[in-house]
């Protein structure tokens, strides 16, 4: 039987909830970029829905939810609107923690791909929300991306379904010490190029707009591509998982631009160590993207955070981080190298599992827990 004491709220008519994520919090309904972002609420009542949107014509949009802290749920989205119940039959009297996000990095690789909250729907009120411990920012590719968290280790299809945040290292961490998090990651990314050598895929390029990953024409109108503004979120770290791609590009093919003519490729030697002037040219790409973090994010200790898919770029890393400190004197920067994904550790699409999260999240915490929960 239908609840008549139901009562439909658009985001402006709902007095207390809090956004996770980067995003225009000027637009309606609002767009949820990137994995992790979404909406959180404290609700009182027997029911609670949400209308959402989904726009996509091959990666169909992936979403999980928890409610009082634990995940409860993890579906598809058919395209279009829809309306999703998140609890039902509960006490109406006690407040109920609900927290809903993306479980989808942004799609770069399909033009109009969105999730847009249009409502919710309770018989209860919208209590406050009380502010977490700790807020914290996660850069990164596809292990950032939580890409292979889900599925049998023997899936080698790239579809949404195997892609998550709720097994991934920045839902794991965040978790661990009461953080607020925010993700901006794309799968084959790197810090210079990505995995085949293109230039244009390094993430320090689209990191100072909301969502530079997200190129459609919905994606503009719902203000993708505008600038970030920094000062509206104040990460207490930014932890930076990136080189993975770059270490593959070493191995790959010279990249083409058949338009423009243009051509990029990182060269190893007749020996098989990295050319010398290609590993300066990285060098330089990590520190130039540890200023623009810095300028950007003038408080945040700032980690790199490298490994989980072999370390093969540690110690170039390890020196270009090394060689920013002493160039700027910011001492609130440091490098930490990630266990490695053993085999059983393995999840789908030859990537770090949940187990694998699970163990880089634990060496985080502890690096996080002497940086910051000292410092509080």
């Amino acid at each position: 039987m239908k609840n008549a004491a139901l009562k439909f709220y658009t985001l402006n008519e709902i007095a207390n909830y809090r956004i996770h994520g980067r995003t225009d919090e000027s637009q309606y309904p609002l767009p949820v970029f990137f994995n992790g972002g979404g909406i959180e609420v404290n609700v009182t009542g027997k029911e609670l829905w949400i209308e959402l949107e989904s726009i996509y014509k091959i990666h169909e949009m992936w979403i999980a939810y928890e409610v009082n802290g634990e995940l409860v749920s993890r579906q598809m989205l058919p395209e279009g609107r829809s309306k999703i119940c998140l609890f039902r039959n509960m006490n109406p009297n006690t407040v109920k923690n609900v927290y809903l996000f993306r479980e989808l990095q942004a799609m770069t690789e399909e033009r109009d791909h969105q999730l847009l909250i249009w409502g919710m729907e309770s018989d209860g009120e919208f209590c406050p929300v009380k502010e977490k411990t700790y807020k914290l920012e996660f850069v990164g590719d596809s292990i950032t991306s939580g890409e292979g968290t889900y599925g049998a280790q023997t899936e080698e299809d790239w579809i949404s379904m195997f892609k998550s945040c709720s097994h991934s290292f920045p839902y794991m961490v965040s978790k661990a010490i009461n953080a607020e998090f925010r993700a901006v990651s794309q799968s084959g990314w790197g810090v210079l190029s990505g995995w085949d050598n293109n230039p244009d895929h390094n993430v320090p390029s689209r990191y100072e707009k909301i969502c530079g990953f997200e190129e459609g024409r919905s994606a503009g109108k719902s203000g993708a591509d505008k600038t970030y503004d920094f000062a509206g979120w104040t990460p207490d770290a930014v932890i930076i998982n990136l080189g993975t791609n770059d270490a593959s590009a070493f191995r790959e093919p010279k990249w083409h631009d058949w338009h423009s003519k243009r051509e990029f490729k990182q060269y190893t030697n007749p020996d098989g160590s990295y050319a010398k002037e290609d590993v300066q040219r990285l060098e330089n790409a990590i520190g130039d993207f540890l200023h623009m973090v810095r300028k950007d994010n003038p408080t945040a200790h700032i980690l790199w955070a490298y490994g989980m898919l072999g370390h093969e770029l540690s110690g170039v890393i390890k020196e270009a981080v090394a060689k920013y400190k002493a160039g700027s004197e910011d001492r609130n920067v440091g490098f930490l190298e990630l266990p490695d994904t053993p085999e059983e550790k393995v999840g789908s699409l030859r990537h770090p599992g949940e187990k694998s999260h699970g163990y880089a999240a634990e060496v985080i915490v502890s690096y996080l827990e002497e940086q910051l929960i000292c410092q509080k």
